[in-house]
């Protein structure tokens, strides 16, 4: 967990001149402080620094370490020097969590009122899918999960949707137009149909999303970088989670009973 989720120091420095991140890294490294999260901030030369509780810092040591550091060399000002407690952690993750229950179950209420139900439970299939391999994925490689990287799942949830809501409603449209081919046929053509403007369509956010990654610094990383995950597996669950999950729930019986 990162410290917005955790507890820890957080520090705002801003320097007479322009500073490189790898500068702080490097000056923290020899003091033996190696899982300093630091980003800039602003302008070149503002940064900003979270140091885990860990770190056997208060805020005492922090500024006395700072001022030692880099006072000499590099004159700063610190802006911002703040705890964030164990208690304030607890309570974004609690509220990331509802969030993201909250946006499921909206999904779920709202594709099974403009279509079906069980388009809205096939939804909610391909859309956990999503989170968790999204997440499964940071665990995997022991990233950080912090606040942006939540937004970001928050927003994979929203792009995968509307890919999946495009190929229901082609579904949809099939169904009621082709009324004697077999269902399986009609979600496969269905699909065929949708594939070149899912593939495009996430291509184009891809180029944006690599661009951002490589370019828009460390404060944007992690935001950037689930965003690719996210969508990379929202596209595939798109295509053969959601439509498949109608068969799994038995879609082809009741939908043509409704009709």
């Amino acid at each position: 967990w990162g410290i917005d989720f955790s507890s820890g120091y957080v520090v705002q420095l801003k320097f007479d001149n322009d500073i490189t991140i790898s500068e702080v890294r490097t000056t923290f490294e020899k003091n033996g402080i190696n899982d300093a999260v630091i980003q800039s901030f602003g302008n070149n030369n503002e940064v900003l620094i979270k140091l885990k509780e860990g770190s056997n810092f208060n805020k005492e040591s922090i500024n006395n370490f700072l001022i030692n550091s880099f006072a000499e060399s590099m004159p700063f000002q610190i802006i911002k020097l703040e705890f964030v407690g164990s208690q304030i952690g607890q309570e974004l993750r609690e509220k990331g969590e509802w969030a993201m229950l909250v946006a499921l179950l909206s999904i779920l209420v709202y594709i099974g009122f403009r279509f079906e139900f069980i388009y809205g439970v096939g939804a909610i299939i391909a859309l956990i899918h999503d989170v968790v391999i999204t997440l499964g994925v940071f665990s995997l490689f022991q990233i950080e999960f912090d606040l942006s990287v939540l937004s970001a799942i928050l927003a994979v949830i929203g792009y995968s949707l509307n890919d999946t809501i495009v190929v229901y409603d082609r579904i949809r449209e099939n169904t009621r137009v082709i009324k004697t081919d077999h269902y399986e046929n009609i979600l496969n053509n269905s699909i065929n149909q949708t594939l070149s403007r899912t593939f495009i369509t996430s291509l184009t956010t891809l180029f944006v999303l690599v661009s951002l990654f490589l370019l828009g610094g460390s404060a944007v990383e992690l935001f950037a970088l689930a965003m690719i995950i996210g969508i990379l597996i929202g596209t595939y669950s798109s295509i053969f989670i959601a439509s498949t999950s109608l068969l799994l729930l038995g879609a082809n019986a009741e939908i043509r009973e409704n009709n």
